[in-house]
């Protein structure tokens, strides 16, 4: 896993900060822009990254953070079935943690989406894993909302 130089440079400006971790690119915008990275389950300095997909697209970060703003989270949970809300977040779980080699002993990122045990509590890594091809109701609901505006 890692990102070439052009990758690195791109998302560093995206992000507004240096990532912490390695990662790649996993989905792209129509002019190359990177719109999802996938990072690896560790940071750098061995902290668990629990976060596996992140959303860099400046314009849908936007329109995520206002539908945050205004309550998407809890519509979110009141509309969609928990039980699939945690059947998500067990999918996100076993993806990242299949990238963990088996005889690691050290710590382990935990939780499922944004390292969330219980419930919702980011929509853009909810969205970002949808875009990455992730089966996420959540990301799906996200996707309904915003993508008339992007």
């Amino acid at each position: 896993m890692g990102a070439g130089q052009h990758d690195f440079d791109t998302v560093v400006s995206l992000l507004g900060r240096t990532p912490m971790g390695d990662f790649d690119v996993v989905v792209r915008a129509a002019d190359g822009t990177p719109r999802v990275i996938r990072n690896a389950p560790f940071m750098h300095d061995g902290t668990p990254m629990p976060t596996r997909f992140w959303l860099t697209d400046k314009r849908a970060t936007h329109l995520i953070g206002t539908l945050e703003a205004t309550g998407g989270v809890n519509q979110a949970e009141a509309e969609l079935d928990p039980a699939a809300v945690a059947a998500v977040h067990a999918r996100y779980a076993a993806e990242r943690n299949a990238e963990i080699p088996a005889d690691y002993d050290g710590h382990r990122p935990f939780g499922g989406v944004a390292g969330t045990r219980v419930g919702l509590k980011c929509l853009h890594a909810h969205y970002a894993y949808h875009l990455a091809g992730g089966d996420d109701i959540v990301g799906r609901w996200v996707a309904e909302r915003i993508e008339m505006d992007l």
